[in-house]
């Protein structure tokens, strides 16, 4: 059987924002169905990284950079979203919160924010959104109208927006989760962490981008530290996820402790 290509594949890759270079020498392989994070102080360049990885921000031109997704350097940007899943703390548009659970989940085949009438949605697009709110438990209340659910019923059917997108099978599906358990509260980042490890176990690959220890659930095995737009450390979770470590990542003194095989900082 052909091996697959990696997911992802940054080779001295800079990146400015206005006249601020932001990411320095980013060096990064991950392969597919790797459950990664990446954790850093607000500012290190988390954020720019994923939009790197997403085309919304290009590197700086040098011979020697190489951006490969997928095992390949050119994309369609359309074509790429699709495949990609991207979660963020962003909270629904006004438009997506008037339409039901799944009609929001269909969107995500189409990039769009609501189901404009030009769109048309095939039985095998609706076949894959029931999948989706299956694994992601939003059968509940995927009829109800995405305003009228909680934070956290929101990040599931989010969630479930963007693997319909991203791969037929669990095992081509690559979620980018960008500080997804922000302004959530302790029930609903229970309920993300929970699903987050439904997914990893099914063989979904997670790239998820926090400063949030706990967020970092137990079937994430890699961790990836930054710092002032640099990459600092590269390793197994039992290594990175330290009280030495992250005390100089985020320059503080951090005490670390375990239940159910989470971490948990102060």
């Amino acid at each position: 059987m052909q091996a697959r290509p990696p997911f992802l594949h940054l080779q001295n890759v800079n990146v400015a924002r206005g006249e601020t270079t932001v990411l320095h020498s980013i060096d990064l392989h991950v392969q597919q169905g790797e459950c990664i994070a990446i954790l850093g102080p607000n500012g290190c360049g988390k954020s720019t990284l994923i939009k790197t990885i997403t085309r919304e921000l290009y590197p700086l031109v040098q011979p020697e950079t190489r951006v490969q997704l997928f095992g390949r350097e050119r994309w369609d940007v359309t074509e790429l979203r699709r495949r990609l899943g991207v979660v963020t703390s962003e909270t629904p548009s006004q438009s997506a919160l008037g339409t039901s659970a799944t009609d929001a989940i269909l969107t995500g085949f189409f990039s769009s924010t609501t189901l404009w009438p030009n769109l048309v949605v095939t039985p095998a697009m609706r076949r894959a959104a029931a999948e989706a709110i299956q694994q992601v438990g939003a059968a509940g209340f995927a009829q109800r109208e995405l305003g009228t659910l909680s934070a956290g019923q929101q990040k599931r059917v989010l969630i479930a927006r963007a693997l319909v997108g991203s791969g037929e099978r669990p095992q081509e599906r690559v979620l980018l989760l960008d500080e997804p358990s922000n302004a959530l509260d302790l029930q609903a980042q229970a309920e993300l962490r929970e699903t987050m490890r439904a997914l990893a176990r099914a063989g979904t690959g997670l790239l998820l981008v926090t400063h949030h220890i706990a967020d970092v659930v137990p079937e994430v095995r890699r961790v990836i530290t930054m710092r002032d737009g640099r990459i600092v450390g590269d390793g197994a979770r039992e290594q990175m996820l330290t009280e030495e470590h992250l005390g100089a990542l985020f320059q503080t003194r951090v005490n670390l402790t375990e239940r159910d095989g989470y971490l948990h900082a102060w």
